[in-house]
């Protein structure tokens, strides 16, 4: 009873963190939720390479109605770029059922270990990003959008994420997109990329034996709730501090963060 009470705490602080995560900085979340999911459901003795992809399953769940309350805030205060996010649906949909079917048949420590990588390059990238002029410079080509559309939906089936995490540097400091703005668009493309994803999850995982109770495929409910229970609400949090608060005096605790369970995961896969 102890350790289930605990594991609720832990998921609640881990659905408010992640949750003004997803207002303020137009991430999923999916850094912080994966490592805690795959570390509780480990504790409690599943199967490692299982507990992986139930955590990547569970963490685009949760995404989708934590981005749909960012989204809303950010598309309130203008912040929310349709063209570019229009052109980049598509491919990021079919990124998305990509990238979940290949993490479900890919080894755990392997995924785990991608994973790691990806969140310390993302975040060296988000430190080292100096492009936050409000200054507006969109690009108009559709070639542009359509490649990184895909990417970013292949990001976000892969891991577990959003996407957000590698998108808002990409479209910073590669496309020259106000990071304002870059936040909403990323908020809003993360509901199509983990929708597919989910999907992706749950019809992989329907058949599979020795999932943690309570699991629809890839996806456990229990976690589901509890974490969207305490996401969505600060969401909306987060959404009114980004534009209140410069970023940049809370984003090296996220790139610190982000390295440090960037590194755990390399280094013992979980």
């Amino acid at each position: 009873m102890d350790l289930l009470l605990f594991s609720v705490f832990v998921l609640a602080i881990t659905g408010i963190v992640i949750g003004f995560a997803s207002g303020f900085f137009g991430v999923g979340g999916g850094f912080l939720m994966v490592p805690v999911q795959y570390w509780l459901l480990t504790s409690f003795g599943f199967d490692p390479t299982l507990s992986l992809r139930v955590a990547f399953g569970t963490s685009l769940a949760v995404i989708l109605p934590t981005a749909l309350s960012s989204t809303w805030g950010h598309h309130c205060r203008h912040c929310v770029l349709l063209r570019p996010l229009a052109l980049m649906v598509v491919p990021g949909i079919l990124g998305g059922f990509a990238g979940a079917a290949i993490a479900t048949h890919a080894p755990g420590r392997l995924m785990a270990c991608l994973f790691g990588v990806l969140l310390v390059l993302a975040a060296l990238r988000m430190f080292f990003s100096r492009n936050h002029s409000s200054e507006e410079h969109i690009p108009e080509s559709m070639w542009i959008y359509l490649p990184w559309g895909f990417a970013f939906g292949l990001v976000s089936g892969l891991f577990g994420i959003g996407g957000g995490v590698v998108m808002v540097p990409v479209m910073t400091t590669v496309l020259g997109i106000p990071l304002i703005r870059a936040i909403g668009t990323s908020t809003a493309f993360m509901l199509f990329s983990s929708a597919s994803g989910v999907v992706t999850y749950i019809i992989s995982g329907l058949d599979v034996a020795g999932l943690p109770p309570y699991s629809f495929g890839y996806v456990n409910v229990a976690y589901w709730c509890i974490l969207v229970a305490a996401s969505v609400p600060f969401a909306q949090v987060g959404v009114r501090a980004a534009h209140t608060i410069h970023p940049e005096k809370t984003q090296l605790l996220f790139v610190l963060l982000m390295i440090g369970v960037g590194l755990h995961m390399i280094v013992t896969g979980g």
